[in-house]
């Protein structure tokens, strides 16, 4: 069930509405995956047509709460530039300005605190090559020491560098980073991000020797992902992910 948000259609345009309902839908999927950390991890998309302001999540409201309607725009300075009676989250705006701002292919970036993700975010030798998960990830994986709560704008430029112009980010200590092109694939790289993780913690706790996969597969992961989805596996998996939403609870939409 939603929390009671007027709706908001009429005042924004298709383009945007459309963009709000499959954020919504993220933040629902999240939910229904057991992927949220109560109301303390984020998800932002672009605003179509509004250059340098993105919507993120309503901070206070939980995950399977979340609405297109209840979604809070703002700008890479965290003004709200529409009216809603709730804040964002300060730690969430401090990540998601950065990699915003920083990258023009950045339409999504999703942040969670998986109990997996966060287990191998503590593990000296991070992602192992050791699933068919893993080497979509390790293709275009990087690495952020953990620098405490990310509340300082001082440490988004080094976000920024080790972050480059990789698609997979782990941040030490703290969780796991997607960004993409649409919704539809931050969504889907984090689902190979998360199923990885725990596939790894899975294996190490059978406390046998690990087979790991040859660095000249991983190499060339991105291809053979793109021949096994058609291209877009995030466009391929989504309506099937909308189609199971709506037939738990359609208020996403509202």
């Amino acid at each position: 069930m939603s929390v009671a948000v007027a709706n908001i259609r009429s005042q924004v345009s298709e383009a945007e509405w459309e963009q709000r309902v499959n954020l919504a839908a993220c933040y629902r999927m999240m939910a229904y995956y057991r992927w949220d950390d109560l109301v303390f991890s984020h998800i932002s998309a672009r605003v179509p047509g509004e250059e340098g302001r993105f919507l993120i999540n309503p901070f206070g409201m939980f995950f399977e709460e979340i609405t297109a309607s209840s979604l809070v725009k703002v700008d890479l300075e965290g003004r709200k530039k529409m009216d809603s009676p709730y804040d964002i989250s300060p730690a969430g705006f401090v990540i998601h300005s950065a990699i915003h701002a920083a990258r023009e292919d950045a339409e999504c970036v999703l942040h969670l605190h998986s109990i997996n993700g966060v287990a191998v975010s503590a593990q000296a030798k991070g992602v192992l090559p050791i699933s068919q998960h893993s080497i979509l990830v390790l293709s275009s994986l990087a690495y952020h020491d953990f620098e405490g709560v990310a509340l300082r704008e001082d440490e988004k430029p080094r976000l920024v560098a080790d972050l480059g112009d990789k698609n997979f980010f782990m941040l030490r200590n703290h969780g796991l980073i997607t960004l993409a092109d649409t919704i539809q694939e931050a969504f889907l790289r984090m689902y190979f991000f998360e199923t990885t993780c725990t596939i790894q913690v899975r294996a190490q706790s059978g406390g046998g020797d690990l087979i790991p996969i040859a660095s000249e597969i991983i190499a060339s992961a991105g291809e053979q992902v793109k021949q096994a989805t058609r291209q877009s596996g995030g466009a391929l998996a989504w309506p099937g992910l909308l189609r199971k939403l709506d037939r738990l609870d359609p208020s996403y939409r509202e």
